[in-house]
């Protein structure tokens, strides 16, 4: 009782006070790889994350060992150690993470698996110009947030603002990862909602290598944005499914775009027509 109540209090104080938190080491066993290292924040808003053998599982089911794999919004990494690991030591995650405290958790787990993972994390936004840009979050110590400011509906009640950094991706990856991008085969995007965005400032690479994506549909979208999401991945030559969980043999169910506001909030898996 008494740990359930201190865990209120830290809840609390995280929504309205500025508290930057550090990371606990968690160990899992994953099959073919033995012992995994994982980094968990100790956010108090954070979720407790778990790295499985069916995760890792649902990652090789979309990659081939040496494969490149982009991560953006990869937070403390919970996507992206399973990826790294599905992917190899000869492969490559390229991870991006805007918020700095959170970075430094990802960077932490960058480093905790070297002999089985090759990561590289990145402390900055995938926008369409180099900037400054404003981030919205639900708490004042920065857990949840994202680009809010791009949605045309704005109660989300995310009302603690950060700055941070932002870059072209596209161009960013040409000038430092050419060479791996002949190899690119899953392009990641978690964005509360500034997805479509993101995919259109990459275009170029999308068409060219053709990797599978994965992309939220986030709650606070409009029927129209959601229709805009569906249409910027059908313009590149994609088919969209349903992905309902991360996990090995996930369930995956065709979309069309009259189905893209029947669920609130929900993952897509995108194959190359």
């Amino acid at each position: 009782m008494l740990n359930f109540i201190k865990h209120k209090i830290e809840r609390y104080k995280s929504k309205r006070t500025f508290q930057e938190y550090g990371y606990q080491v968690n160990e899992f066993i994953i099959d073919k790889v033995g012992k995994v290292k994982y980094a968990q924040w100790l956010h108090p808003l954070e979720s407790v994350k778990e790295i499985t053998s069916t995760n890792v599982g649902f990652y090789k089911g979309l990659v081939r060992p040496g494969a490149t794999i982009i991560d953006i919004g990869a937070h403390t990494g919970d996507t992206t150690v399973p990826m790294a690991l599905a992917c190899g030591k000869n492969g490559i995650v390229i991870a991006l993470e805007p918020n700095p405290y959170v970075y430094k958790i990802l960077e932490a787990n960058s480093k905790l698996n070297p002999e089985t993972t090759n990561i590289a994390p990145h402390c900055f936004a995938a926008t369409q110009t180099e900037g400054d840009f404003i981030f919205n979050y639900s708490d004042a110590s920065f857990c949840n947030g994202g680009f809010l400011t791009q949605l045309k509906n704005q109660k989300h009640n995310h009302s603690y603002t950060l700055t941070v950094k932002g870059k072209n991706l596209q161009d960013y990856l040409f000038d430092n990862y050419q060479d791996r991008l002949s190899r690119l085969e899953l392009l990641k995007v978690d964005a509360e909602g500034y997805d479509k965005e993101i995919l259109k400032t990459l275009t170029k690479i999308i068409s060219t290598y053709k990797p599978t994506i994965m992309a939220e549909c986030y709650k606070k979208l409009t029927i129209q944005e959601r229709g805009e999401l569906f249409d910027v991945l059908d313009d590149c030559g994609y088919e969209l499914f349903y992905l309902e969980s991360f996990e090995e043999n996930s369930k995956k169910i065709k979309i069309e775009k009259v189905n893209m506001g029947d669920r609130k909030h929900f993952e897509i898996l995108a194959f190359p027509k």
